[in-house]
């Protein structure tokens, strides 16, 4: 899946929207109407990513041993693993919360 996929479907699994566009050069999406408009990043903004996390119950859990983190939904049986950065804890986020979106589909 790519970062548009990836957000678009995340978005729809908390319910963000509408969704007007994905910005590539941004890495990110649009949100709102086209005269007020936000832009929504949790690929790149912790703030976006950890709303995204608590609005779907996604559980962050820290595996020193393997270097890497992972993001949970127990409900919806995904789990995703990721490198231990502040980058792979985002896109570990953002990943559940697509396939929550996918599953819901």
């Amino acid at each position: 899946m790519n970062d548009q996929q990836l957000l678009e479907l995340a978005a729809k699994a908390a319910g963000i929207g509408p969704v007007l566009c994905y910005e590539s050069a941004r890495n990110c999406l649009r949100i709102g109407d086209r005269e007020s408009y936000r832009l929504w990043r949790p690929l790149d903004d912790d703030g976006d990513s950890l709303r995204l996390a608590l609005k779907l119950g996604i559980c962050i859990v820290f595996m020193e041993e393997h270097d890497s983190v992972g993001a949970e939904h127990s409900l919806h049986g995904v789990m995703i693993i990721e490198a231990m950065d502040d980058f792979g804890t985002r896109r570990a986020i953002v990943r559940a919360a697509a396939e929550i979106g996918k599953a819901t589909s």
